[in-house]
């Protein structure tokens, strides 16, 4: 690889990257940010998979694993995220190469997850755009599910590559991509903190008046009875303890680069722990909300078919596109609760979505030397390109379905687990990270945080990974082709990490970027990014004090 492991180097004024405003992008602020990671994780998962969840593991008693899992694994991993975005100020590959030359790698399979999942959650922004628009009309009719696998997705009989082209679906995803490359493009704060500031609030306060709305309907009662009824035996089951750790994994968007991503562009004066705890609870608090909501409707519209509400639960885009439209039709001014539920989710998935091309266009800007806005347009026209050729066709929900079951499932579960040993016991790491958290946090991380992230969590993880992938070669997921899988399963993932070892060996354009280690605690480093080097400790509950030759 063109990096090897070395000690702490500083850097000078001249070698640092060209942004254009005189040093590295961020956010205005650490509420920015907040809003920013919370829009990031906060997505159509959250809305369309947490209630399914629930419901199947447990009902109310899945409250207690998932609980458990949040603090144990998604906050931990949060802190890990935060500290080496912020300590190594790069991208996801950057800051894997700075801790150590080796690890690159790593930091190329999450950006290439981002790319690969963005290119098909961008499609399902443009189906829930069409509904947007149907639900004045209720267009749909009286068949839901006809409508949307006829007149929207036009479903060919059998899975391959390329299928009919479906025009309009196409002409809505190329104006999504090209609104979010413009947000991205405008800049960190000024694109993707404005949007997050202005209409993540919006967005919550609309989805809170919708759920408030659900909770008024016939039945409802029934459907939060379903969710909410403890199965305490359930428990027992290791499958439920391993589903709260993989909804919380999936849910918060850790170890994928984002998160990574964000904390590089913020102030060296942040609380980064207590940031974590906001953004790992809120994310929690809106999935709950989201359950209230979808539950309460599914018993509505259980009680107007005359089915239990067992029958008339579902999850996915089963869920958003054939039940909540069917809802919609029964409901009193069922017109303005779609219009408001498709909007809700439309700008759920844009903050989601802006967030994975930002860690593509960093990773693409720190190794070529680009500036931020050219990575963004070239980055984001080929994702772009990517997602136009193969999910906008008749073929294109079956290629969703395998690809974002591998990717999600089998390589970023697998990663992640992958990454925290290697992390804790051959980096060594931790203690590392951990000085810089409780350098610039409000509270300290210790054993009990190691024990997590380098012990507890890639337990669970490996044990996902293995009984998923035990599970896809016991037989054809969902009846797929074998070649099918292979190539959009399988394949996807041996691509995703053949590039991320190949990419690794292409060197950083710029020269400060060829360290492997980045210590901001040297005053002519913390220099370089604007923070006085008088300071006594620049951190929120900073017990460091510094001298001209370094560390006192």
């Amino acid at each position: 690889m063109s990096h090897t492991a070395g000690g702490a180097s500083a850097y000078r004024p001249s070698d640092a990257p060209d942004t254009g405003s005189g040093g590295r992008q961020a956010f205005s602020g650490r509420t920015v940010f907040i809003l920013a990671a919370i829009g990031s994780a906060v997505g159509l998962g959250n809305i369309w998979r947490y209630p399914y969840v629930a419901y199947s593991n447990g009902g109310g008693a899945f409250l207690v694993p998932y609980l458990v899992a949040l603090l144990t694994a998604a906050i931990p991993l949060l802190f890990v995220d935060y500290a080496m975005g912020h300590k190594f100020r790069g991208s996801a590959p950057l800051a894997f190469s700075r801790l150590k030359g080796w690890l690159q790698p790593f930091g190329w399979i999450q950006t290439l997850m981002c790319f690969v999942i963005a290119t098909y959650y961008a499609v399902v922004l443009a189906w829930a755009t069409r509904y947007f628009f149907y639900s004045f009309n209720l267009a749909w009719g009286d068949d839901p599910e006809g409508f949307f696998n006829g007149t929207v997705l036009q479903v060919a009989d059998t899975p391959s590559a390329f299928g009919s082209f479906v025009g309009s679906t196409a002409l809505v995803l190329a104006a999504l991509w090209a609104v979010s490359i413009l947000i991205v493009w405008i800049g960190v704060d000024a694109g993707i903190g404005w949007l997050n500031r202005v209409f993540l609030p919006l967005m919550m306060v609309v989805f809170a008046a919708l759920v408030i709305r659900a909770l008024l309907l016939d039945g409802a009662a029934d459907g939060l009875n379903a969710f909410f009824s403890p199965d305490w035996a359930a428990l027992k089951d290791a499958e439920v303890w391993v589903a709260a750790y993989g909804q919380v994994f999936f849910s918060t968007s850790v170890a994928i680069g984002a998160m990574l991503t964000y904390a590089s562009y913020l102030h060296l004066k942040t609380n980064l722990t207590g940031s974590g705890l906001v953004v790992g609870f809120s994310n929690a608090s809106f999935e709950v909300l989201a359950g209230i909501g979808v539950f309460a409707c599914i018993g509505f519209l259980a009680h107007q078919q005359g089915v239990t509400v067992g029958e008339a639960v579902a999850s996915g885009p089963g869920l958003t596109f054939v039940v909540f439209p069917a809802l919609i039709s029964e409901m009193p001014f069922g017109n303005v609760f779609g219009v408001l539920f498709f909007g809700c989710l439309l700008l759920a998935g844009v903050t989601s979505l802006v967030s994975l091309m930002q860690v593509v266009g960093a990773a693409f800007a720190d190794k070529a030397g680009v500036s931020h806005r050219t990575a963004t347009l070239v980055t984001g026209t080929v994702m772009a390109l990517v997602s136009l050729a193969f999910y906008p066709r008749s073929t294109g929900l079956y290629v969703l379905d395998v690809t974002d079951n591998w990717v999600n499932n089998v390589l970023l579960v697998g990663s992640a687990g992958l990454a925290c040993i290697v992390l804790t016991w051959v980096a060594l790491a931790l203690p590392r990270l951990a000085r810089h958290l409780n350098t610039v946090s409000s509270f300290r991380l210790g054993k009990v945080w190691m024990f997590c992230v380098g012990v507890l969590t890639p337990a669970v993880l490996a044990f996902t990974t293995w009984d998923t992938v035990k599970g896809l070669r016991a037989e054809p997921y969902e009846g797929y082709p074998t070649d099918f899988i292979n190539t959009f399963g399988w394949g996807m993932v041996g691509l995703v990490l053949l590039l991320s070892v190949l990419l690794s060996f292409v060197p950083f354009r710029n020269r400060h970027l060829h360290a492997t280690s980045y210590d901001l605690e040297d005053p002519e480093v913390r220099a370089i990014h604007g923070v006085d080097t008088t300071e006594r400790g620049y951190g929120h509950a900073a017990t460091t004090t510094y001298t001209e030759g370094g560390r006192a």
